[in-house]
């Protein structure tokens, strides 16, 4: 048993409640470490979402810094027929009209289904929120975020804390389905399976989700607690999958497009979300379409092909910075470290990419890269980006003493909160 602690002696309204102790799972992953099988064919029909139909049922989930429009355009070139969802906005930073808010609110003018996702603990504020991406003409599609695991987040009862209390679950999906439905906006929600194994939330919020009118339901297969670590446990998915009407997405650990199909063989889900995965690979949109039209093509590039996404990417950038391209570049270093990832380059080319300044210091390092290389055959669609675990989970202070939400809670809850206001 797992027992929540109380870190810091302050009124109860300071505190957070923390639950502290070990989160590694023993799941296995599939496909390093149970035994090989023959996998049956696997046929994905479009996913329907309202008005907005998506014909090959894989979705860009939604990273913060990472899936601005720049990075969106290049997955979206890979595999045009999915859905690209853009980085979480704040609801309250969005009714403050914040710049990096309405900056990340951007589409570029080619994406197929402009699609965002929002953040928010506040029912009343994520209504208004919705009702400026319906009244400006945002966006075509709104997901709602109830799956970020990050101490910021959770110890506002935001994220995947939040399906704990269930009227401010049920309130905030009812209120932004009531504002886009009406325009023919579709919501949907991602979750998780719940704060920890003994705090389980994923089949009560799906069907609520489901109730109040979301079209489809995401599902990261982890808890809170487990963060990114370990492998995420693909049976709760088919268990949501089972439980709902409506199309369930999954997500957690998938690297490549075997995985993808492994996913859907295991769960019956009606599609899969990408996270992690795709950092530095946005091929892998192409990858999971081809594999999911039944075909073995898969992309295989060389470095230098590699560069010229990295270049495309780093003007692509510049382009959302207005021109700026010290915030572009600066922006780029992340993703040239994974885009570099698994090539034998040496720290010093990427330690020279890491003090670029402009878009000739870029050419400059790529220009220095043998093109001809390939990444060796061991390391391709490998586990990447973050997985460690958290090793505490943040919640506001007495929260899971109840389902529902107490009037003191909803004062401490809505009151001025900075981060939900500024970036």
């Amino acid at each position: 048993m797992t027992e929540p602690i109380d870190e810091r002696p302050a009124t109860d309204a300071m505190r957070d409640t923390v639950i502290d102790g070990t989160h590694e799972t023993d799941r296995l992953d599939p496909r390093t470490d149970a035994p090989s099988r023959p996998g049956s064919p696997v046929t994905m029909p479009p996913v329907r979402l309202g008005a907005i139909e998506v014909p090959t049922p894989v979705v860009l989930s939604p990273m913060a810094g990472v899936t601005n429009w720049p990075f969106r355009v290049l997955c979206e070139e890979y595999g045009p027929d999915g859905l690209y969802v853009a980085e979480m906005i704040t609801a309250r930073a969005l009714v403050a009209r914040n710049p990096k808010a309405l900056r990340l609110c951007r589409f570029a003018p080619g994406e197929r289904v402009r699609s965002l996702q929002l953040y928010g603990v506040n029912p009343a504020i994520t209504e208004q929120a919705a009702r400026i991406v319906v009244d400006e003409g945002m966006a075509d599609h709104v997901d709602l975020n109830f799956g970020c695991p990050v101490p910021k987040v959770t110890r506002r009862g935001g994220g995947s804390a939040l399906p704990w209390k269930t009227d401010l679950f049920t309130d905030i999906i009812r209120r932004v389905v009531k504002v886009c439905e009406p325009a023919g906006i579709p919501v949907t929600a991602k979750i998780r399976v719940g704060i920890d194994h003994e705090h389980e939330t994923f089949l009560e919020a799906g069907r609520i989700a489901q109730e109040e009118g979301c079209r489809a339901v995401t599902l990261h297969a982890r808890t809170t607690a487990e963060y990114y670590g370990g492998h995420s446990d693909w049976d709760r998915i088919g268990e949501l999958v089972e439980a709902l009407d409506v199309p369930v997405f999954g997500n957690g650990d998938i690297w490549g497009a075997e995985d993808a199909l492994e996913m859907v063989r295991e769960t019956g889900c009606a599609g899969v979300a990408i996270g992690r995965g795709c950092q530095g690979r946005p091929w892998l949109f192409a990858d999971i379409a081809n594999a999911f039209a039944g075909s073995d093509e898969r992309v295989d590039p060389t470095l230098g092909e590699v560069c010229a996404v990295i270049e495309r990417h780093a003007m692509l950038l510049t382009e959302f910075y207005d021109g700026d391209e010290r915030m572009a570049v600066h922006d780029l270093r992340k993703h040239v470290a994974w885009y570099l990832k698994g090539f034998a380059v040496g720290g010093s080319t990427r330690r020279a990419f890491m003090e670029c300044e402009s878009l000739d210091d870029v050419r400059r390092e790529i220009g220095r890269l043998d093109p001809s290389m390939r990444l060796p055959e061991r390391i391709k669609d490998k586990p990447r980006g973050r997985v460690r675990f958290a090793k505490k989970v943040h919640l506001p202070y007495g929260w899971l003493d109840s389902r529902e939400t107490t009037r003191q809670e909803r004062e401490a809850l809505f009151g001025d909160d900075p981060m939900d206001a500024s970036y």
